[in-house]
């Protein structure tokens, strides 16, 4: 398969900073090398520097999208599947643009689907769902080229364990399929009667079991291994379209012994060898 990893190293608007430095540490924690070994044509695509001197987390992280959704687009032009490696959740609405998804499975600790209404921190990427869906930051998502908000009901979220009240209340008024990552290829039908034919995968690796193994400062308890998340991704990817991926949300400082890239060197390995038997 030609594959195109396309590098977003930005977190919360700072370059190379905190889960910025996470997208380098994959690619330099051998995924190149990985994907190759498993017979892949991969290109490495880092969408530089973006957004103002300032590094203001709104116009920067939109700024990020925009740069994403253009890299992905051209990557789709030329027959490769695209990888985002991201520092943010937010990345995912430009990569959802630039590949015209139609649908997103969102597996994650966090719901993400604050607003600048509820939110009670102003955490831009605990809006990051809820920006993909068309719940908030209008304008600003509207400017992403190719950008249309997915349909809440060809949303699935997957663990979820650390929701706001807020959440809570709107996930209650919204047709998201909601699962834990056990039942999630159960629940795999509601999106595809939707008509689903163009899905995106996301996966925010602080979804983990931080006693197996922490990606950053925000892991809360529960979730699961490395291996759970792996057939979990690969049975997703046999069931339903997969038209890209986004990783994000790994910071090195909190991975003492490097054990990240390997395991998601080795998950996408796996996930594109059953997107190709498909």
């Amino acid at each position: 398969m030609k594959v195109s990893i396309i590098v977003a190293p930005y977190d919360s608007g700072h370059y190379h900073e905190g889960c910025g430095q996470g997208p380098d540490a994959i690619v330099g924690g051998g995924l190149v090398e990985a994907l190759t070994v498993a017979g892949h044509d991969v290109a490495v695509e880092d969408i530089g520097k973006v957004g103002d001197e300032q590094g203001r987390e709104i116009a920067t992280g939109f700024a990020v999208c925009n740069a994403v959704a253009t890299k992905v687009n051209l990557a789709r032009d030329g027959g490769r599947f695209p990888i985002i490696l991201a520092g943010n959740c937010l990345t995912a609405a430009g990569a959802v643009a630039g590949e015209a998804a139609d649908s997103i499975i969102w597996i994650d600790q966090h719901g993400d689907l604050n607003t600048p209404e509820t939110s009670a921190y102003g955490f831009l990427d605990g809006m990051a769902l809820a920006a993909t869906l068309g719940l908030c930051w209008h304008p600003m998502a509207a400017a992403i080229p190719g950008f249309r908000p997915i349909d809440p009901a060809r949303c699935m979220l997957v663990d979820a364990r650390d929701l706001d009240p807020d959440e809570k209340r709107l996930l209650e008024t919204l047709p998201i399929v909601r699962t834990e990552c056990a039942g999630a290829l159960d629940m795999i039908g509601k999106l595809t009667a939707t008509g689903t034919v163009r899905a995106h995968l996301h996966l925010d690796l602080d979804v983990l079991d931080p006693d197996v193994l922490q990606v950053n400062r925000y892991a809360h308890p529960g979730g699961p291994s490395p291996e759970q998340l792996r057939q979990l991704a690969c049975g997703l990817a046999r069931s339903i379209p997969i038209v890209g991926v986004t990783l994000s949300a790994y910071d090195p400082a909190f991975d003492s012994q490097s054990e990240v890239p390997a395991v998601v060197g080795q998950l996408l390995v796996d996930v594109l060898a059953a997107i190709e038997r498909i």
